[in-house]
């Protein structure tokens, strides 16, 4: 659902066609709510059909461009005054952590490697994202530039929590077989 209101509101930003719209999702929104070119399509033609995006520029080789219409803004504010998100907290890394002891402790040191690799990996992603950026005045950009910096945050909070964790395993480890 939240896919539907991420469209409305890059369109309420500017017009843009669906191929416009993956590459802003590639450059700003990636990283709060991922979405692949199929997911992206099929969800502007829900919104045409319900009368909440219209087509205000066709192009070459059939592309299109979508415009918010103002039922289309209603929704998008109605979604953004009127819907609690959801705070239901699932975390599979984490639940993973939880039972690490049952697999020897240089996979779970592996584990937790991993975590902090991806971590930073995300920490550098975004500050490049930061570095590329054209920031301006414009709602977009200064709630995106928020968003951006949440992530860099919880990055590098998971790249801390995962050395701190590395740090709590005992020297050595079980080597014993675990599978029995």
């Amino acid at each position: 659902m939240s896919l539907r209101y991420a469209l409305l509101g890059l369109l309420a930003d500017r017009p843009a066609s669906g191929y416009d719209l993956l590459q802003r999702f590639k450059g700003s929104l990636a990283n709060v709510w991922p979405a692949t070119q199929s997911q992206i399509y099929t969800e502007l033609a829900k919104l045409a059909d319900a009368d909440f995006i219209a087509v205000s520029d066709e192009g070459p080789r059939g592309r299109k461009e979508y415009t918010l219409t103002d039922a289309g803004r209603v929704d998008l504010r109605d979604w953004l005054t009127d819907t609690k998100p959801k705070r239901v907290v699932r975390n599979e890394m984490l639940l993973r952590v939880f039972f690490l002891g049952v697999i020897p402790q240089e996979q779970a040191r592996e584990y937790l490697s991993d975590i902090e690799a991806g971590s930073a990996k995300g920490v550098a992603a975004l500050a490049e994202l930061e570095a590329t950026t054209d920031w301006d005045d414009n709602d977009l950009s200064n709630y995106g530039r928020m968003a951006m910096v949440w992530g860099q945050r919880f990055y590098a909070m998971n790249q801390q929590w995962a050395q701190w964790a590395l740090d709590q395993l005992p020297p050595g480890g079980k080597s014993e077989d675990v599978s029995s």
